[in-house]
């Protein structure tokens, strides 16, 4: 991905400028050249061969040119109730803030509530977009921070093979019971169901490897500010670990926290760091802390009021 060619979008095509690197004016196997030139410049293979199939890759004299932008449906239905909040957008993907009590997406067909899919489709419509709603990663609904969505298929693919690789880097903060031992930096504990609960999952020997990262910032006798990175993404993976450490997250009645102090889980999503899909530069997303947590963490003495 750090060896793309010069480009510009135009409309629903991204037209290339390959220069020196390919001779289009060589008529003589341009076409394999050319698929063989995009391929080595880290074109998804199985994308590259779709738009193939359709006809959606062309050469304009000494460019070429992929329909990468295709109008696509939302998806989901845009409403507006609640306005999504854009951190960084361009034409490949898009960063929204997940506000504490929304879903990233629908659980059913039959669920009515209001999700961030819904919030990013109505943005979509509002600035004339057509893209399909595609996230790459979730959140727990109660859990704040930053999701990461694909506009297009391009980006889909290489995003999809970051998380895959673990090359997309998710900062926590947490505010958990107890003081937690400095000593205590990582938790490499198997996450698998709760058979006597449906919602709940626990540790477990035949369960799924998970692996979370702790450094405690702060601490007191009755609480701890915590920062997490996950190399894993277990369903529930910090809210699991942290409460089978002793020092279940403050808010989170499903797993041991007390709910007097706040009524969801303290865990919020700080930092998101990915490639981006066309430019391979490192994006760093701050998701500035909510609230209810900052106060909350003034209350505690975990931080001093600014």
């Amino acid at each position: 991905m750090s060896n793309r060619p010069a480009a510009e979008r135009r409309g629903e095509w991204l037209e290339i400028m390959p220069g020196r690197e390919l001779d289009l004016q060589q008529t003589e196997q341009r076409h394999t050249r050319m698929m063989q030139w995009l391929e080595s410049r880290s074109f998804p293979a199985k994308l590259l061969g779709r738009l193939h199939s359709k006809g959606e890759i062309k050469i304009n004299g000494d460019r070429i040119r992929l329909r990468l932008f295709p109008a696509v449906e939302y998806g989901f239905e845009p409403r507006y109730d609640h306005p999504a909040e854009i951190l960084y957008e361009d034409d490949y993907v898009l960063v929204a803030h997940k506000p504490a009590g929304m879903a990233v997406h629908p659980s059913d067909p039959q669920d009515t509530r209001i999700t961030l899919a819904h919030a990013i489709a109505a943005h979509y419509e509002s600035t004339g977009q057509d893209c399909a709603v595609r996230h790459v990663h979730r959140l727990d609904e109660d859990t704040t921070g930053p999701v990461l969505y694909a506009k297009n298929e391009f980006a889909l693919s290489l995003l999809d093979e970051q998380m895959r690789d673990k090359h997309i880097g998710r900062r926590y903060i947490a505010l958990v019971q107890g003081n937690v031992n400095e000593q205590l930096t990582v938790i490499d504990e198997p996450i698998g169901k709760d058979r006597h609960h449906k919602q709940r999952r626990r540790v477990s020997p035949g369960g799924q490897s998970a692996v979370t990262y702790i450094e405690k910032v702060a601490g007191t006798k009755a609480a701890s500010l915590v920062r997490l990175k996950l190399e894993t993404g277990r369903t529930h993976q910090i809210r699991v670990h942290m409460s089978y450490m002793g020092h279940p997250l403050i808010g989170d009645s499903l797993y041991g926290g007390r709910s007097d102090l706040l009524s969801r889980q303290a865990l919020h999503g700080e930092q998101l760091v990915f490639i981006h899909p066309w430019t391979a530069e490192d994006i760093i997303i701050n998701d500035p802390w909510p609230a209810d947590i900052q106060k909350l963490a003034i209350d505690l003495k975990l931080i001093e009021k600014e």
